[in-house]
């Protein structure tokens, strides 16, 4: 018996992650007169849901025996998105993994309202092609491996013309049309395209493709200027007001949106092997990611800095590729959080028609010293005699090798005997005298 059902003794329950858009609607008929399952379904708000109750009654509607909507704006901020935030992690130098992210944030409130109703399967709306899958798959398998997963996409042959179809005819409620087929998925950190004409990927992407940024060429030609304060590593203020993360990354998306800043038109590796044309509208997290950049350069050593940027590759790909709950994964994390006590301080930018332009960065923790780095001698403490002791023993084993096997790089290519050039000199300096080698 779950927590507020009572189990059917002839029908398994299953629990549907449920978007309200087109995959899923039509799923909760499917499982219902296809599979046979009661099903209750999961929305997860992750700041895309304007109505939840609306989205309850949908489900309802479809023919749902009970719908559960939560709040989870905080939480996906908190412990999903600032922590990769900090790890600096971009899907192939990109893509700031908006919806990679919250799959397995609703993967395991899939399993929590499983086990709360009783219930022996979770289902999903991701397609065969898509990277969903895995990330549902796999994390709803690392936290409850008894749980039965049911894709309904991968299982049904229609595509989604059929499913329009099939909505029509059964009088469930979808957005989408014939005319316009875009599959989206949003949430705080980010907006995503797919399908439809954006499936050429020499097509500019239509007008009609985006809705939380404007075009950079209509975007107020003055700018904005934003100033950003990060606590070792989490932004915590705009302008000096201190905000909620809920709330500064809306406001960020707003600023952001309003100037052009976002967008992202991406040709991506799945990890099924194909690539796939994105849209990506991402004002927050470009502007973000860009500013905490900032604060580290300021704040951490080189040797961090290199490496970090190794563990950054990692993070993306292991969260891109659904291995969120990984024990890999959960390691880099501590690494990434040793890394964020110092990175703390303020960021100035320019947003302007749809650039991000770094106007100024301070930090309390700043390892960057003005009395080291000016070349005012006046002010310089850096000790220039101690160079050449240095250079001595940096430059050592480049001599050794030089001094016993040669130089190799000049012998294979005399680059001035193969380049044209020209010689000029003073006439007390007449060069034309010399040995035709140079001499």
């Amino acid at each position: 018996m779950g927590r507020f059902l009572t189990v059917s003794e002839d029908r398994p329950r299953c629990v549907l992650a449920f978007s309200g858009g087109l995959d899923t609607t039509v799923a909760v008929h499917w499982l219902t007169h296809q599979r046979g399952f009661e099903v209750v379904t999961l929305s997860a708000d992750l700041g895309e849901t304007a109505d939840p109750e609306e989205l309850q009654q949908r489900s309802l509607r479809a023919g749902a025996v009970a719908a559960h909507v939560v709040d989870a704006k905080q939480i996906f901020l908190t412990d999903f998105v600032f922590p990769s935030l900090q790890a600096g992690a971009l899907y192939q130098g990109v893509y700031p993994l908006a919806t990679a992210l919250g799959r397995p944030l609703i993967a395991r409130l899939l399993v929590e309202v499983a086990r709360e109703t009783g219930a022996s399967a979770v289902a999903h709306g991701c397609t065969a092609k898509g990277n969903d899958q895995v990330r549902f798959d796999v994390a709803v398998g690392a936290l409850a491996p008894a749980l039965q997963v049911v894709a309904p996409v991968r299982e049904w042959s229609m595509g989604r013309s059929e499913e329009i179809a099939y909505a029509e005819e059964h009088g469930l409620e979808v957005k989408a049309t014939k005319e316009s087929p875009y599959s989206v998925d949003a949430n705080l950190w980010g907006r995503s395209v797919e399908t439809g004409i954006l499936e050429d990927p020499w097509r500019e992407p239509p007008a009609d493709a985006f809705d939380w940024t404007v075009a950079a060429a209509q975007a107020p030609s003055q700018g904005a200027i934003v100033e950003i304060h990060f606590e070792q590593g989490v932004p915590t203020r705009i302008d000096g007001q201190e905000l909620e993360p809920v709330d500064l990354v809306v406001e960020l998306n707003r600023l952001g949106g309003e100037h052009g800043v976002g967008r992202v038109d991406h040709v991506e590796d799945r990890l099924v092997g194909i690539k796939s044309r994105e849209v990506y509208e991402a004002p927050a997290a470009l502007i973000l990611d860009t500013a905490h950049r900032a604060v580290e350069s300021l704040t951490l050593s080189r040797d961090v800095l290199r490496f970090k940027r190794q563990v950054a590759d990692e993070w993306a790909q292991l969260t891109y590729d659904g291995l969120w709950f990984s024990a890999l994964r959960q390691s880099l994390q501590a690494f990434v959080a040793s890394t964020q006590h110092f990175v703390t301080g303020d960021v100035r930018l320019q947003l302007r028609q749809g650039a991000i332009s770094l106007l100024g960065r301070s930090s309390p923790s700043s390892l960057y010293r003005r009395e080291l780095a000016t070349y005012e001698r006046a002010e310089d403490r850096f000790r220039h005699q101690a160079a050449e002791g240095f250079l001595n023993i940096f430059g050592l084993p480049l001599r050794t090798q030089a001094a016993i096997q040669g130089n190799l790089w000049e012998e294979a290519r005399p680059l001035l005997q193969t380049v044209p050039r020209g010689i000029a000199a003073a006439p007390s300096n007449d060069l034309s005298k010399g040995d035709g080698n140079g001499n």
